[in-house]
């Protein structure tokens, strides 16, 4: 297959999944190994090993609120790579320049990681490449449906175990061998985190050559708005609105122009010059606070000002996903204390006995439990969806979104009650089993949620708003992480000079709480899903 590939012969494929999903697949799953990877060892990271100006380590508090902030820029800036895909770049060339970006911060970790200069250099590197890369490949992933395809939400969701594949493996052995408890034998115990910081720039690097060498089988999409011919008229098809294009794709005559403007440099440039002014706000959560408080108003004027460009039937639908979007936050905020409250609480209050026998690093299991169930679950649960369909019982987006919320509540409840296992009465340690046993049962919320939300911005978005409306998913996403580092430090300031004991008892309580307001949440979307249902229209 070549560049020649039309967008309608992509789309009528045979079978459960197109082959091209296959090649976004890997090239995602070594991305997230990068990603998941560097985010499992942060806290942790930063409570133990990071050297501050001062010469100390970071609080628990601290380190929860600068884990949510950075994580915050990090999906805040999908937004402004998706807005520079739609414009200027296409999603093809963002999601390179995103991987060449994550390659560079890895790096930069991986010679020296524990000064604090070091650090914020290197992550903010991360932050821009990631914002680049992770809304756009997962928009290509979309355009490989037609509308009111059944298939699209299996798609997604075969999609989402590839991303929980890259997380388990770089979640596990990233802070395995980090805390010097992974291949020992031949990486010195003074290069331990070196290794694992440079491993993640490693597999970046084969993200990208996976998608070098299987971007020819995608036809059209993806490719930039600007191409070789400088002011040429040429016909070809549009790929109008992934989620609602017509049955038969026109054909649209359009001037195109030179591929390597100057416009594309300066997206290239501003980049660079950026680096240094996100190193200062990421290092500084104050910072965070400010933009966190101007990105949001800011969004959601862009969007009001683009609806006011479209029909009133397409302004719907934004609402619709507008309402996805704020739920979307609840849950992120809650499901993202595995980063930070409990990476804390794994490392202090649990044992590393998994079923009796196996011998495991409570933080890697905290990192990759979830991974495990999801890259189980996730083929079977779109399946399961497809087999509903077929038989007209599936299940509404919005009540599977309520459903996702129910499911993380019965995963933090499971949190709650790890004080009631000790393994020894009044340690302070608490059974990893019961600790597996919940991240079961957060899968199943994750799963009825995070893949189903990829497809439906994809469903929602006319196209030219495409790359925005993912980016708004993610910055979404961003603001969850901002709530789950304050959730977490006010977990953490608790108990920052208890005994084990004490600290069991601290955070358990704040998962109680999180529980309880998880249960609130979806049955209120449950309640008015008649309503969103409606400013859905033809959407399912």
């Amino acid at each position: 297959m070549s560049q020649d590939l039309t967008l309608e012969q992509i789309q009528d494929f045979k079978g459960k999944y197109p082959k091209q999903l296959w090649g976004l697949f890997f090239s995602e799953m070594w991305e997230r190994f990068c990603f998941y990877g560097m985010r499992g060892v942060l806290t942790y990271f930063m409570v133990t090993h990071l050297i501050l100006e001062n010469g100390g380590h970071m609080s628990d508090s601290q380190a929860n609120l600068q884990y949510g902030a950075t994580q915050a820029f990090v999906y805040a800036f999908t937004f402004i790579g998706g807005l520079f895909a739609d414009k200027i770049l296409g999603f093809r060339k963002s999601l390179f320049w995103g991987g060449i970006l994550m390659i560079v911060g890895s790096a930069i970790l991986a010679f020296d990681p524990f000064p604090e200069s070091n650090f914020f250099l290197g992550i903010s590197f991360t932050v821009i490449g990631t914002g680049f890369f992770k809304p756009n490949i997962s928009t290509m992933v979309g355009a490989l449906y037609k509308k009111g395809d059944a298939r699209r939400d299996a798609g997604f969701s075969m999609f989402y175990s590839g991303i929980n594949i890259g997380a388990l493996l770089g979640g596990y052995a990233c802070i395995a061998i980090g805390k010097g408890q992974l291949f020992t034998s031949f990486i010195p115990a003074e290069y331990t985190w070196n290794v694992a910081f440079g491993l993640a720039g490693i597999v970046m690097t084969i993200s990208l050559v996976t998608f070098i060498f299987t971007q020819k089988t995608l036809g059209p999409i993806g490719l930039s708005p600007f191409k070789r011919e400088d002011n040429t008229v040429k016909k070809f098809t549009e790929a109008d609105s992934f989620g609602t294009a017509p049955a038969e794709p026109t054909k649209v005559a359009l001037t195109v122009k030179s591929g390597k403007a100057w416009y594309e440099y300066a997206v290239y440039a501003l980049t660079l010059v950026l680096i240094p002014v996100i190193m200062a706000m990421v290092a500084k959560t104050e910072y965070t606070d400010y933009f966190m408080y101007t990105i949001g108003p800011l969004t959601l004027v862009y969007l009001v000002y683009e609806m006011s460009r479209h029909t009133w039937e397409e302004s719907k639908k934004l609402i619709a996903a507008l309402v996805f979007i704020v739920f979307s936050i609840i849950f992120w905020a809650f499901f993202e204390q595995s980063g930070g409250s409990l990476s804390l609480f794994a490392a202090k209050n649990l044992n590393n006995v998994v079923a009796g026998t196996l011998t495991l690093d409570p933080n890697g299991v905290n990192n990759a439990a979830n991974s495990v169930f999801v890259i189980i679950f996730a083929p079977i649960v779109g399946l399961v969806w497809v087999a509903m369909a077929k038989k007209k019982i599936e299940p509404n987006t919005v009540v599977k979104f309520g459903l996702g919320f129910l499911f993380l509540a019965g995963g933090f409840y499971t949190f709650y009650a790890t004080r009631f296992f000790e393994v020894i009465a009044g340690s302070g340690i608490a059974s990893l089993d019961v600790f597996v046993v919940a991240y079961f049962i957060i899968t199943f919320g994750e799963l009825c949620l995070s893949p189903i939300g990829l497809s439906i911005m994809t469903k929602l978005s006319p196209q030219k708003l495409q790359g925005v409306m993912m980016g708004m998913w993610f910055l979404a996403s961003a603001y969850g992480q901002y709530v789950a580092g304050i959730l977490g430090a006010g977990l953490s300031e608790g108990g920052e000079n208890d005994s084990l004991q004490q600290k069991l008892i601290t955070y358990t309580d704040g998962y109680q709480q999180l529980a309880l307001y998880a249960v609130i949440a979806g049955v209120v979307l449950i309640a008015i899903s008649p309503l969103v249902r409606k400013l859905m229209q033809d959407v399912k």
